[in-house]
């Protein structure tokens, strides 16, 4: 307890403010500070997501070379992609389309409504309009073709992470008017069927057995069948050979 006129501690010179000698400015906390840069500029989080272990290497190497950007995580497939974005919460998730177990267009909402702020950029060899659609519907910010060069990377990047919705230039505004049109219109195929049907038509568009679609998705022989017969008459298909032939044109797989 402080006493009137009681001595000065040892460690103060005469003539100085105890009180004022006494501050200690308080310790930042760095897990809710965002990451940054030695020169003090944001870095954009990057997780990659693509089952080409040689392309996922040549991106990072290709983001490695812009400032600002860190790769903070990869992964071969959606699921695993996934759980890294709601581990590690990166600015930007780039992800391919085609990838085993849940591909691009499937996990592009569940990142999206996950509750955190990572946007999406979809990486694909298409350029055809479904597919572009079917990543905007799903709530993509940027459509960026794999022949996409350094600096067209970079923008993308950058106009994403402010915000922004990003697409190559070589998707043509002929698509972004289709699509604008068509979302205030009649309902695609696939809004016809259910999530998981989409999962079953996507697992059979991709060769997989009935037996092996239950193994994947944890469920009976018996309901696969269920959903399949469903998902036929829904789609006015019943035959498997159109059934993947509407997978690939709305791109709920891609074509190889």
């Amino acid at each position: 307890m402080c006493t009137e006129g009681g001595d000065l501690p040892s460690h103060l010179g005469k003539g100085e403010d105890p009180m004022k000698a006494q501050v200690v400015p308080p310790i930042p906390d760095t897990d809710l500070m965002p990451s940054v840069e030695a020169n003090g500029v944001d870095l954009i989080r990057v997780v990659l997501a693509d089952d080409h272990t040689l392309l996922r290497a040549g991106l990072r190497a290709l983001l490695q070379r812009i400032s600002g950007v860190e790769v903070v995580g990869e992964a071969a497939n959606g699921r695993d992609a996934l759980a890294i974005v709601l581990e590690r919460r990166p600015d930007i998730l780039i992800s391919d389309i085609a990838m085993p177990d849940i591909n691009g267009l499937e996990l592009t909402p569940r990142v999206v409504h996950s509750g955190i702020p990572t946007k999406v950029i979809i990486l694909s060899m298409h350029s055809s309009e479904e597919y572009v659609c079917q990543a905007l519907r799903a709530g993509a910010s940027g459509y960026l073709l794999k022949d996409s060069g350094t600096a067209e990377l970079e923008i993308a990047l950058r106009a994403v992470a402010r915000g922004e919705t990003y697409l190559s230039p070589a998707v043509s505004k002929v698509v972004i008017a289709d699509y604008l049109q068509r979302t205030s219109e009649e309902p695609t195929e696939l809004d016809l069927i259910t999530p998981r049907q989409r999962e079953i038509l996507r697992l059979i568009a991709q060769g997989h057995s009935t037996k092996s679609i239950a193994r994947t998705l944890g469920i009976s022989t018996k309901t696969v069948e269920t959903h399949r017969m469903q998902l036929m008459d829904r789609l006015g298909i019943h035959d498997i050979a159109n059934l993947v032939r509407l997978a690939i044109r709305v791109g709920l797989v891609a074509e190889e």
